[in-house]
């Protein structure tokens, strides 16, 4: 409903701009000797092109923050199930080839289940979850343990929280999208400034062609950066598994 509100406020907005410039020209015509103002259409033109570059802004920091914020988790999220990995040296014999073989087996299923379906803005299924309390629990060791193997079965636990922690932060920003606020303003911004394009230079010159072209060009190629960029795990411009199957082959 946000967005919907949204383009109810901004055409009724604009609806009471026709309406006073249509009161404005019946009560105060202007007089047959009055100059055309030229320089309020100018004006116009230039307080649309900078309101549509800070909608613009907005909207390339909102998702470049999100794109950000999940590279940063995937790579926390790794580097602490590596660590986790590396750990099992120092644990009971009994449970070094167990922790590791749960290591491998919740990055294998992070790369191979997980990510495609991060990539198309599908909600993850539980096994995921399952996976790391299986992680936590080879993790654990007896009182039969020495003190230093204890120690070690304690920082497995801190580590493992680290990747909780991590986890729940990369599910968060894999179903994050950017505010239909913000795609209404950039959609319609646009439109708007190229509307104008058309003020300025009527005649069918090529030089205000290839501004046109040129205008238009860009503002569809930041769109479509938006879009890219709105989907922090896709497969143009989103984050990769690489933090995993770099430690994890």
């Amino acid at each position: 409903m946000a967005l919907l509100e949204t383009l109810v406020v901004v055409f009724g907005v604009a609806l009471l701009g026709a309406l006073a410039v249509v009161l404005k020209t019946r009560l105060f015509p202007a007089g047959e000797d009055e100059e055309p103002r030229e320089d309020v259409a100018e004006y116009i033109a230039m307080m649309v092109s900078v309101l549509y570059a800070i909608v613009l802004g907005l909207c390339l920091v909102s998702v470049w923050d999100t794109r950000t914020s999940a590279s940063d988790n995937v790579q926390a999220e790794a580097s602490a199930l590596h660590q986790t990995y590396l750990l099992a040296d120092a644990l009971p014999d009994d449970r070094r080839e167990p922790l590791r073989e749960a290591a491998r087996t919740y990055a294998d299923h992070v790369v191979d289940v997980e990510w495609p379906m991060m990539a198309a803005r599908q909600p993850l299924d539980p096994s995921g979850w399952r996976l790391l309390e299986q992680l936590r629990q080879a993790g654990e060791v007896g009182d039969t343990a020495t003190v230093s193997q204890q120690i070690a079965a304690q920082e497995v636990l801190a580590q493992l929280s680290n990747v909780d922690d991590a986890r729940r932060s990369r599910e968060a920003a894999a179903q994050e999208r950017l505010s239909p606020v913000l795609w209404a303003g950039l959609i319609l911004g646009g439109f708007l400034t190229l509307a104008f394009m058309f003020i300025f230079g009527i005649s069918r010159s090529a030089t205000h062609v290839v501004m046109v072209m040129g205008l238009a060009g860009f503002i569809a190629f930041t769109a479509l950066l938006v879009h890219q960029l709105d989907a922090p795990f896709g497969e143009v411009l989103g984050t990769g598994p690489e933090a995993f199957t770099r430690y994890f082959t």
